[in-house]
């Protein structure tokens, strides 16, 4: 009645023995553990062997060749498949630390939830970081919670991690807004209930299962507690993306627009018949996260309460207009130019502009000379040009026009956010 159904999605990842191993070494109960691994892995990764837990009972391994693999969700609902009557689920990306007794501590804390009267808790949320090369030592000790960030020109939610400073005056966990993907603690009825949809691809993932958690009646909250670490960076690692690339951008649209379906945007009606057992609960509506949550959707909105990272849920407002004029609407995107585009080294200004679909200017930020020479030290050889405003008109093209103190205006830039 105590097991625990944990859902592992891999993708040649190097780090996946290691966080079994570690995983079970500090499980206070690591008989009690039934794993389901998604091991999307290559011949050529000699480190990437399972073998040591292929004739363990615990394991249920779905054995994939990494270039037959269609991408996170997919897998992860291949996974949920496994699932057997377990007590609980937890879900996890194959990159993490554990405390001692974990799943002890996970356990008593979605107790006392229960206790407290919550009929379905899910405990989520970023966890801290930790860096294999520095481990244990580079361990964030402080929990962190997910803040919203932005939507993207695509229609997804963006998050931001940002530390629980008072964690240590908190004495349960503080409700939360959002959903991650790598850290995901409910009871085990929850990998049937709210499965991952196998047509997303990577972007929404995790606002669609926020979403139709809460309005199949699950609670989300973030752990005040720490009871993993992730990591993060994983740079020059091999991502899902960068050995599909004939098929990521057809996945990627479609799992967009799919998205933007499901939450009625861009002029889009949601249709419980198309989503199916993928679509939104009974118990809670759309409407009702969206109050709960201070985010609009259709519109692109987002109320102040939720931008200044207070905890859920957002005030009540008694009159409609009064509710419906509280939401601002920012835009922050992210240019990314490369360095062999900008190769002069004696630029002053960059002309930055932001335009709607018929050509009309919405916005201009140009960039100065001491924000191009920070730009020309990105270790990657990109140069991010972060941009907000707010407006009620969706941006539709960018506009990145650099000035050369010897040559004047050089080769204008501009790149689409979306397709029409």
């Amino acid at each position: 009645m105590e097991k625990i159904f944990v859902q592992i999605a891999s993708y040649r990842d190097p780090q996946l023995l290691t966080t079994i191993k570690d995983m079970i070494d500090n499980a206070k109960n690591p008989e009690k553990l039934v794993i389901g691994i998604a091991w999307q892995h290559s011949k050529d990764d000699e480190w990437d062997n399972l073998d040591e837990y292929i004739n363990d009972d615990r394991f249920k391994i779905l054995d994939i060749p990494y270039n037959e693999s269609q991408g996170v969700c997919w897998a992860r609902n291949l996974i949920q498949q496994l699932y057997d009557g377990e007590r609980y689920t937890l879900q996890i990306d194959s990159h993490t630390r554990f405390i001692k007794n974990w799943d002890y501590e996970i356990k008593k804390e979605y107790k006392k939830l229960i206790k407290r009267g919550i009929k379905k808790p899910l405990l989520t949320g970023y966890l801290p970081s930790f860096e294999p090369d520095n481990d244990p030592d580079s361990r964030v000790q402080k929990p962190w919670r997910m803040d919203f960030d932005r939507f993207s020109p695509d229609g997804n939610v963006h998050f931001l991690p940002s530390t629980i400073d008072d964690a240590d005056e908190r004495t349960e966990p503080i409700p939360a807004r959002f959903y991650s993907a790598h850290f995901a603690f409910a009871d085990g009825k929850f990998a049937e209930e709210v499965q991952h949809d196998p047509q997303y691809y990577f972007h929404g993932e995790e606002i669609s299962i926020a979403v139709r958690a809460y309005t199949h009646g699950y609670d989300l909250f973030h752990p005040h507690r720490i009871f993993m670490w992730h990591y993060y960076t994983r740079r020059g690692l091999k991502k899902h993306w960068d050995d599909h690339t004939s098929t990521y951008g057809v996945q990627n649209n479609n799992s967009h627009s799919r998205n933007r379906k499901l939450f009625g945007m861009d002029g889009e009606v949601y249709d419980p018949v198309f989503f199916g057992s993928f679509g939104f609960g009974n118990v809670r509506t759309l409407d009702d996260y969206e109050r709960y949550a201070g985010i609009s959707f259709s519109k692109r909105g987002v109320q102040q309460h939720t931008l200044d990272k207070k905890d859920a849920p957002n005030p009540v407002f008694e009159d409609e207009l009064e509710y419906q004029n509280s939401f601002s609407f920012p835009f922050k995107h992210c240019i990314d130019i490369y360095f062999d585009s900008v190769p002069h080294d004696d630029y002053d200004v960059w002309a930055v502009a932001f335009e709607d679909e018929n050509g009309n200017e919405l916005c201009r930020m140009d960039a100065n000379e001491d924000e191009i020479k920070r730009m020309k030290t990105d270790p990657d050889r990109f140069c991010r040009l972060w941009r907000s405003f707010d407006t009620v008109i969706r941006p539709y093209k960018w506009v990145v026009w650099p000035h050369s103190k010897s040559e004047g205006w050089v080769n204008r830039m501009e790149g689409t956010l979306y397709e029409k």
